[in-house]
């Protein structure tokens, strides 16, 4: 169940970003003009502020149930003593984190600099909730790969949430800003793609080289995490492609935000697979099951 739980919270994680792409889509970033309220008269939508007020309430009432899945996830870890229990009540306070940076969205009318920042808040919850769900894993011998290897992983990583925050740069300077008189960043659309897409070459050439090292000297679960990465990874870079010489179709920047998720989850499928976890410590074990060790008579000479 803990584990089912920890897997749910991921899922909740990335719909909660794929939904508040479809607000910013719709130009529905101000469908509720305030925060916490909706209005300054109400909590709820009102008939008079049409579908765009549907589809924002709509993406707030969600962040209930991503609190109600992570709060189910801390109930269910508390009878463990360390790293689970506090794995999941880190996930738990980053879903109230992240509604306070969604309200300062709307309170600055949708400033594209917050805004990147609200995405990247749920790329670090979604971090946390897979440590999460790794951690509900039984403990396996560390993996046997070269410690350059490790290193690469690390700076994969390092690529991979490079690309996410320019990503975020480029869509400041798009035109999809969530409402038709939002701000954008004035950095040039043009300049900051290409940096965005010469980081996505950079990340596609490190992946490619941990793969082909680990298909030669690694295990075949490291492997395997370096291909799925990979694939992911042309996935992804097609669909950018794409929106990006189709003038930005709301589908495909939909998808594509769905894609970002996929790839920092599959990055993180290669941390874990090439960086060793700490051994659990005896007190991560559920409380209940403590019991002390029969004690053993000595020999008699």
């Amino acid at each position: 169940m803990l584990r089912r739980l920890a897997l749910a919270s991921i899922v909740a994680n990335v719909a909660i970003v794929v939904t508040g792409g479809a607000v910013r889509l719709t130009d529905s970033g101000l469908g509720c003009p305030t925060w916490p309220r909706c209005t300054d008269e109400s909590y709820t939508t009102t008939a008079e502020m049409g579908v765009h007020g549907v589809i924002e309430f709509g993406n707030r009432l969600l962040t209930f149930v991503v609190a109600a899945v992570a709060v189910a996830g801390v109930v269910a870890a508390w009878r463990h003593r360390g790293r689970l229990r506090w794995l999941s009540v880190a996930v738990f306070l980053g879903i109230p984190a992240q509604g306070v940076i969604g309200g300062i969205t709307v309170l600055t009318d949708l400033n594209p600099w917050v805004v990147g920042l609200h995405f990247l808040a749920s790329i670090a919850v979604i971090a946390l909730a897979y440590a999460f769900w790794r951690a509900t894993a039984p403990p396996a011998p560390p993996p046997a790969v070269l410690p350059p290897l490790r290193l690469l992983a690390w700076v994969i990583a390092a690529a991979s949430a490079a690309v996410l925050v320019v990503g975020t740069w480029v869509t400041g300077s798009g035109p999809h800003s969530g409402d038709h008189g939002a701000a954008r960043n004035s950095l040039d659309p043009e300049t900051i793609s290409q940096i965005h897409a010469d980081l996505v070459f950079l990340l596609i050439g490190l992946t490619l080289a941990a793969w082909l090292a680990l298909r030669a000297t690694g295990p075949r679960p490291a492997a395997r995490a370096a291909a799925v990465l990979l694939a992911v990874e042309l996935a992804q870079g097609l669909i950018g492609f794409v929106q990006y010489f189709t003038d930005l179709p709301v589908l495909l920047v939909g998808a594509h935000m769905l894609g970002a998720c996929l790839v920092w989850l599959a990055t993180l499928s290669v941390v874990w697979a090439l960086v060793p976890a700490r051994s659990p410590a005896p007190a991560e074990t559920p409380t209940f099951a403590e019991t002390p060790a029969p004690e053993v008579a000595a020999p008699v000479p």
